[in-house]
């Protein structure tokens, strides 16, 4: 079982701790300010910390292994724009909204997905950043366009546990891209996803395809799933076809997917009404399970909300641990729910916490 556990939240860092019966509060830090992603790096032990301060801009803080303090480091930041650009982006980060650590052969690499749709990369523990221009350069990102947000943004990041060189993201609305050596070039990698918010003969067009999350089982790293904003679809290739999976009860709409460590065809979704209203159908909370690649689903409900909850689960706000029975869920309205039997039973942690943007076992 992990023993720590953290809630990034717009009034701060928040951390759950496991004594190994019981989880409990820990530690909070960057109290008032919203952070937007953390990510604890199993690699050595290093916490990241992404700020988002408004007028402040965009901030990166470090606590290394074994400190109780944290370090600014360098943020990713854009270059200056062409002055002959026609891009009508502005040059800018606006948001870090994805952080994830490199394979366990590049010790230091981070990547970083933001707003407006840049991928940044670093080779010293987020000392220095680059923007990765290969992938901002192609010509299909003139047609991405904002999804939650006005702008394009990068928020899922998927590296290949065989080959740190392969790295899958995904972009709102952009679709899925793929590099085989480390980022020097970029294909497109969302065949078989629809938009139905799209003219029927643009619907298919892969560079306007709108994933609302995508994760990687690192026991089966061929395969992945997408919650995308028009159902769940699943890859058997490492993303290079997906399949709708239409099995799905409830919803088909929804933001947050988690899959099994170990077990690829386990994942668990946070179904929404959509589109307009976001909220969980007949304002009672929902977790549905599938142990079969998409065949079936449970849903799950004990220990939910049942009625008056309007509670959304944003992106990154469900997670399951190592050990593939812990899943922790945070919601938009500040309430928390832990359970320790893969889902089939929940007890709330905490119903008065401040909006929560994501959280992360460690």
């Amino acid at each position: 079982m992990s023993e720590h556990a953290f809630l990034s939240t717009r009034k701060g860092l928040f951390e759950l701790t496991s004594n190994g019966s019981a989880w409990e509060w820990g530690a909070a830090h960057f109290l008032g300010e919203p952070v937007s992603i953390t990510l604890p790096d199993a690699r050595d032990g290093t916490l990241y910390a992404a700020l988002n301060l408004g007028h402040f801009g965009v901030k990166l803080h470090r606590k290394d292994a074994g400190s109780d303090s944290w370090t600014e480091i360098a943020a990713p930041a854009y270059p200056l724009k062409p002055e002959q650009s026609a891009d009508p982006v502005e040059w800018k980060n606006k948001l870090i909204w994805s952080l994830e650590a490199g394979g366990a052969d590049q010790p230091g690499v981070l990547w970083a997905g933001t707003l407006p749709g840049g991928l940044f990369k670093s080779s010293d523990r987020g000392d220095s950043w680059q923007l990765v221009r290969s992938l901002w350069d192609v010509p299909q990102r003139s047609q991405w366009f904002g999804g939650g947000y006005d702008v394009p943004g990068i928020h899922s990041i998927c590296v290949d546990p065989r080959d740190s060189k392969h790295v899958l993201v995904a972009v709102s609305c952009g679709g899925v891209w793929r590099t085989e050596d480390g980022g020097a070039s970029w294909s497109i990698s969302a065949t078989g996803m629809r938009a139905d918010y799209m003219p029927p003969e643009l619907n298919e067009n892969e560079a306007v395809q709108d994933p609302h999350r995508m994760v990687r089982s690192a026991g089966n790293p061929d395969l992945l799933w997408c919650q995308h904003h028009n159902g769940i679809w699943r890859s058997d290739d490492n993303g290079r076809r997906w399949q709708e999976v239409r099995a799905v009860p409830l919803s088909h709409f929804g933001f947050a997917v988690a899959v099994h460590p170990r077990d690829g065809n386990t994942a668990w979704f946070a179904p929404a009404e959509a589109d307009q209203r976001r909220i969980p159908l007949d304002a009672a909370l929902a977790v549905t399970r599938t142990t079969d690649a998409g065949k079936s689903f449970a849903v799950l409900r004990a220990g939910l909300p049942q009625q008056h909850c309007y509670d959304l689960v944003y992106r990154h706000a469900l997670e399951v641990a190592p050990d593939g029975r812990t899943l922790l869920m945070a919601s938009t309205t500040g309430s928390v729910w832990l359970s320790g039997n893969a889902g089939d039973t929940w007890e709330t942690v905490s119903t008065s916490m401040p909006p929560v943007y994501a959280v992360r076992f460690a």
